[in-house]
């Protein structure tokens, strides 16, 4: 695991050295750069594969090409057999030189053959041309742009803003995203004119001009026969044994993240069966029992019999964090499990550098409540639509206000909320933040006016349009997979382990494995109100079954609760009228009155105030 930068133009090695130096926390055990011209690739590396020779940058035989990269291949053994059957020298033991030799051999193709997580930078000195590639579902992070002639890289915004060249400015359309998302939508970043590459995509930077390629979509059906429901389970069983167990090479010490949900619970049993030794698992716990799920954990660890490692953290330690928050991120999210994840990280950096999430379970199997929430729409939406108005509605919105985590009242106000728009924006309304409504109340008019044309679902319709006739349901995974699991959770992941110094695998998000689960019928996934339906049925002789039948329930963080006790005082000095003046963007009375609503326990805005008070944070950081 590493973190990688670059320029193609003006600048020099110092520039360079700066540019990884600012995310030397990928990477704290080496460093390397290769400067050729106008060219300059470097990388700072976290050793996992061939601690001694995996120095990067790596070469082919020649030294015509040159590669840096972030991430792991998984299948790089198999695909070294073959290289050096066709009759490739070979100078490490890493992955890093696969992609060299496999690029002389396939050119831009090598891509649909590499099993893994990857952020790559690849210099044909031959052609004169960069490559840049990102995995099929953007487990690593890759940002680029180009002002005043210089193509420019890295793994976080950070790196790239170190070069003098990129100006820092604020994209409105970034931003206006951002409070409905809680998250900026790749391909856009919260900098005007620098962008993520894409997933499943790679990039040539040759003579000036910038081409892009996909290599891989998500689809559904890749597996068009037809099995019987036993059938699927035991080639799920197979998948994820595959899955898990090559995701266990390394060459330091490896463990599991365990939340005591059903998700870390299948993986940590698979790596448990393939490992000769006990395996490490690692949960942390809470002093509040009001949002304490390690007794869950616990159970899961010795039911496999695992090597348990387990941190009880006090409320101080979670929301002392949370003014740190823009030190883990250079773009806002609003996702408050970043927290905890962050401190999970951190204990579990004490004892290994690699741990296997369950990361991607919920939206391939159809896990979170809004998939629940999607059925029982289609049975509410057959209630004339006068009772619905008049008694329903407005029963539902004088229940009262409850500050718990993802309470009753919430969920039901939320949910009417959603239906209010077309059925593909359900899930966004539903998890997301500010509506197109309250936005109108939130900006100045100035800015506004200059939104005017913007549409903030646009990004759900093309994806929607992708997979046009396809059920419902299918639609639903695919834009949780592009949109949600990609910019919220995997960046989460991303930054709070990247930060502590730690990698993190995720088996379910294993190509193949995918392209299975999204061809197993809807009703094996779902079935009725039942999630995971397939793979509960698969562990339930494998895990306790109170695990396997437990309700979700995510990396709770009492968010309504601190606002209104501990983290008032940050959220008054953040979000005070100096300080959403100053910048012209909001309209503080409207701020004011959310702030007075949830202080005084008339409403719960939780969700809105946590978005706008973390992107002022971060817009107080990076001074833009």
């Amino acid at each position: 695991m590493c973190g990688i930068a670059g320029f193609i133009g003006q600048g020099d090695k110092k520039i360079l050295s700066q540019m990884t130096d600012s995310i030397r926390h990928r990477g704290p055990d080496d460093e390397g750069f290769f400067v050729l011209g106008e060219t300059h690739l470097g990388m700072r590396r976290l050793s996992i594969i061939d601690l001694a020779g995996g120095k990067q940058p790596i070469f082919n035989e020649d030294g015509q090409i040159a590669v840096i990269f972030n991430g792991e291949i998984y299948n790089f053994l198999e695909l070294k057999d073959k290289l050096v059957k066709n009759g490739h020298q070979f100078k490490t033991k890493s992955d890093t030189e696969v992609i060299a030799h496999l690029y002389e051999e396939e050119g831009e193709k090598l891509f649909e053959k590499l099993n893994g997580m990857f952020a790559i930078a690849l210099w044909d000195d031959r052609k004169k041309k960069l490559v840049l590639a990102r995995d099929r579902f953007g487990k690593k992070p890759l940002y680029y742009c180009v002002f005043d002639q210089t193509f420019v890289f890295g793994s976080e915004l950070k790196a790239i803003l170190k070069h003098p060249s990129v100006k820092k400015e604020l994209d409105m359309e970034a931003l206006n995203y951002y409070l409905t998302y809680e998250y900026v939508p790749t391909p856009k970043t919260i900098f005007k004119n620098i962008f993520k590459l894409e997933p499943a995509s790679y990039l040539i930077f040759q003579n000036g001009k910038i081409r892009k390629e996909k290599f891989y979509d998500i689809k559904f059906g890749v597996y068009p026969e037809k099995l019987s429901e036993k059938e699927y389970m035991s080639e799920l069983d197979k998948q994820l044994e595959r899955a898990v167990s090559s995701r266990l090479i390394s060459d330091v010490p490896l463990g599991i993240f365990l939340s005591g949900g059903l998700d870390s619970g299948t993986i940590a049993y698979y790596a448990q069966k393939a490992s000769s030794q006990k395996i490490k698992t690692f949960s942390i716990g809470f002093s509040d029992p009001s949002f304490d799920e390690s007794v869950y954990a616990r159970k899961v660890s010795h039911h496999l019999d695992t090597e348990h490692h387990e941190h009880i953290l006090e409320a101080e330690e979670l929301f002392n964090l949370v003014p740190k928050i823009t030190d883990l991120l250079d773009e806002p999210l609003a996702d408050a499990s970043i927290v905890p994840t962050y401190l999970l990280s951190k204990f579990t950096k004490e004892k290994v550098t690699v741990a296997l999430s369950g990361d991607g379970g919920d939206e391939l199997l159809m896990g979170y409540p809004t998939f629940q929430a999607h059925q029982l729409a289609h049975y509410y939406l057959k209630i004339p639509r006068g009772i619905r108005e008049k008694f329903i509605k407005q029963i539902i919105g004088r229940l009262p206000v409850s500050f718990g985590n993802i309470s009753l009242d919430y969920r039901l106000k939320r949910f009417i909320l959603g239906l209010e728009y077309k059925p593909e924006y359900h899930d966004l309304i539903w998890i997301g933040s500010f509506t197109d409504k309250e936005k109108k109340k939130l900006f100045r008019p100035e800015i506004l006016q200059s939104l005017s044309n913007v549409n903030e679902f646009d990004i759900l319709d093309r994806y929607e349009q992708e997979v046009k006739g396809r059920p419902f349901l299918e639609k639903a995974v695919y834009l949780y997979l592009k949109t949600y699991l990609l910019d919220d959770i995997l960046v989460k992941t991303d930054r709070a382990s990247m930060f502590a110094s730690l990698e993190v695998r995720a088996p379910f998000l294993d190509y193949q494995l995918v392209d299975f689960i999204n061809s197993i019928p809807i009703d094996l996934k779902l079935k009725g109100f039942t999630t995971k339906y397939i793979l509960k049925k698969l562990m339930a002789d494998k895990l306790p079954l109170d695990i396997v039948n437990r309700k979700k329930k995510g990396f709770g963080v009492p968010v309504a609760r601190w606002l209104r006790g501990e983290l008032r005082p940050l959220l008054l000095e953040v979000l005070s009228r100096e300080n959403i003046e100053k910048y012209g963007i909001f309209n503080y009375a409207y701020v004011k009155q959310l702030i007075d609503e949830h202080l005084s326990g008339r409403r719960d805005n939780r969700k809105l105030l946590w978005t706008v008070m973390i992107f002022q944070m971060w817009q107080q950081k990076w001074g833009v």
